[in-house]
């Protein structure tokens, strides 16, 4: 059987996605990313917004046209619009044969053996095991948790994910290996609040204990934190990225708003106060940090002296990005009760004042970084010239420590260098608002097909010799570690 997997969606569903395609295989499935090819279509949906649930039924139903136009004999929705909406889903998309949420997520291969589209293997396979389908190998992500017991008024990820869940060390641990097995060269660590860690398991254990055992345990050159509430920053994981120099100065923080009643309405932990210390707090600790944050706009009841607070806000912290979105309601939430009295066209043209005083904001900190010396990731090989883009010319597209991956734009090099390579850079200038050009000084660590060069006797080649164990049925006697094996995002 030949499998295709139609991703949408947070960081998050790539990495379900990638255990699914690790599932399938281990099972005999055949995975391809030609849809017209593929036996089984599975899509992995997303439902935190309108428009995701949007995207994610146009997927499906493009999906079912492959079953005339195609070989496909199945398609499979699967993930978190399933979980919320699977009834009224099965109702309008009768082209989808098989539907499965985030609870059922488990159940995926044993749901196609008993259809008959797949013969199950008695294989054990890793439980952090994973198969990649994307074009940069080097960067991959990592979830070290699962639900959120957050609770915000304007959020159905709990309704759709579960309660929060921490993942056993040990097992996150083993993955991030079996990924710098693979070729990881840059970690993204992603949670609905990385900060939540460990809170459930009541042994002690906490994002500091995360990222020590990450740093000691692997030698990926970088691991950065993304989605952290800033009511969580502890001093140990401040100080743990100021002295590592593996951990990317790199925060993605969500405050959602900037008026106090705001995000009391929306249930939020902090206040307009505590995030301006929490900022301040941060930058006192690693001036060199940079710091990205998501704002709503449009929130019932907002005012335009709400708005403006927000505006004022960013003003004095200074985040290096912000990503905005515009107020949809969603149900089973709590400000679904509330009145939507915002109309479109306010929240359209506030997100547009927003995004364009953002810029501004944006281009006043990135002029404070040219002509500094920084760290770049290469990620692509040089392209082909283009006489409307003079300084990407010849040189590799990367980016900088300050840049995460898909969101933060990208950094082109003078040279051309394999795509994994750290490179120390010197910042020339910046390019269309949120992009960099930047000369190359020296290679710092290089990759070749996705493997870090090592001498014989580094500690990058000790770790690649470490035994990573495999799945199995049980814990041996008298074995009493905490683990979460086999349960990974489910």
């Amino acid at each position: 059987m030949t499998v295709g997997v139609v991703t949408l969606g947070c960081d998050k569903n790539t990495v379900d996605t990638e255990r699914y395609r690790a599932e399938l295989a281990a099972n005999g499935a055949s995975l391809t990313r030609d849809l017209s090819a593929a036996d089984v279509i599975i899509v992995n949906t997303c439902g935190f917004i309108d428009a995701a649930k949007k995207e994610s039924i146009d997927a499906l139903v493009s999906a079912g046209t492959y079953k005339e136009n195609g070989s496909c004999r199945a398609v499979v929705a699967v993930g978190c619009m399933v979980e919320r909406h699977r009834a009224e889903l099965e109702e309008v998309l009768p082209e989808v044969d098989l539907f499965l949420g985030t609870s059922d997520a488990g159940q995926l291969v044993s749901s196609l053996a008993d259809r008959g589209w797949l013969a199950p293997s008695v294989v054990a396979v890793h439980p952090g095991m994973r198969v990649y389908d994307g074009d940069l190998p080097h960067v991959r992500y990592l979830k070290i948790s699962e639900g959120c017991d957050h609770g915000c008024a304007f959020c159905a990820i709990p309704l759709m994910r579960g309660r929060h869940r921490s993942f056993a060390l040990a097992d996150v641990v083993r993955e991030a290996q079996l990924l710098e097995l693979q070729g990881a060269r840059e970690i993204n660590l992603v949670a609905q609040d990385l900060a939540h860690y460990g809170r459930d398991r009541r042994d002690g254990t906490g994002l500091p204990d995360v990222l020590g055992a990450l740093v000691a345990e692997t030698s990926v050159p970088w691991i950065r934190l993304l989605y952290l509430y800033s009511a969580g920053l502890t001093d140990r994981t401040l100080d743990l990225l100021a002295r590592e120099p593996r951990l990317v100065k790199y925060l993605d923080m969500p405050i959602q708003h900037g008026s106090d009643p705001v995000l009391q309405r929306m249930r939020r932990p902090e206040r307009a106060a505590s995030i301006r210390m929490t900022v301040e707090r941060v930058r006192c600790v690693i001036p060199d940090v940079a710091l990205r944050t998501t704002c709503i706009v449009g929130f019932p009841g907002e005012t335009e002296d709400d708005f403006q607070r927000l505006l004022n806000l960013l003003e004095e912290t200074q985040f290096e990005r912000v990503g905005f979105f515009t107020y949809s309601a969603q149900a089973g939430t709590r400000a679904n009760e509330m009145v939507d009295d915002v109309p479109d066209a306010v929240k359209f043209e506030r997100i547009e004042r927003a995004t364009e005083h953002q810029r501004l904001i944006t281009g006043d900190r990135y002029e404070t970084r040219v002509g500094t010396v920084a760290h770049a990731i290469v990620d692509r090989p040089a392209g082909r010239p283009d006489a409307e883009v003079p300084w990407a010319n010849g040189g590799a597209r990367s980016r900088l420590s300050w840049q995460a991956d898909d969101i933060d734009g990208i950094t082109y090099l003078n040279h051309d260098l394999p795509p994994g390579t750290i490179a120390e850079v010197c910042v020339d200038g910046v390019v269309d608002d949120y992009d960099f050009r930047a000369t190359v000084r020296r290679v710092v660590s290089q990759s070749v097909a996705g493997v870090a060069l090592a001498g014989p006797g580094s500690e990058a080649a000790r770790r690649s010799r470490r035994h990573l164990p495999l799945a199995t049925t049980a814990a041996a006697p008298g074995d009493t570690s905490p683990s979460s094996v086999g349960s990974f995002g489910r």
